[in-house]
């Protein structure tokens, strides 16, 4: 298999894999061997479902946090760019005053 070829799992199963490290009182490693998946996936995703339950190590941020932080830095970018814009105008109408 090549290394551009990454399994996709469906939503559905990750929970079902993450429910039952949760209920099986088996380590993530061996439920990973049982389901067939690669233990570092299956920790991956115990993980970010630890802190969407905002049970994760602090600092870590859940999954809605994540995405808006990408949406204030996207926001940001675009008002950066603004700026610039209204910078350049102010100084061109400035140099057209002093004419």
């Amino acid at each position: 298999m090549g290394s551009k070829y990454t399994k996709r799992y469906t939503e559905e199963f990750k929970r079902d894999a993450i429910a039952l490290v949760d209920s099986s009182g088996k380590t993530v490693t061996a439920v990973a061997r049982k389901l067939g998946i690669s233990s570092e996936s299956l920790r991956g995703w115990y993980r970010r479902a630890k802190a969407d339950r905002g049970e994760g190590e602090s600092g870590e941020l859940s999954s809605a946090e994540r995405e808006e932080l990408k949406r204030l830095r996207k926001e940001v970018r675009g008002q950066q760019q603004t700026i610039e814009i209204l910078k350049k105008a102010t100084a061109f109408f400035v140099k057209e005053n002093d004419r």
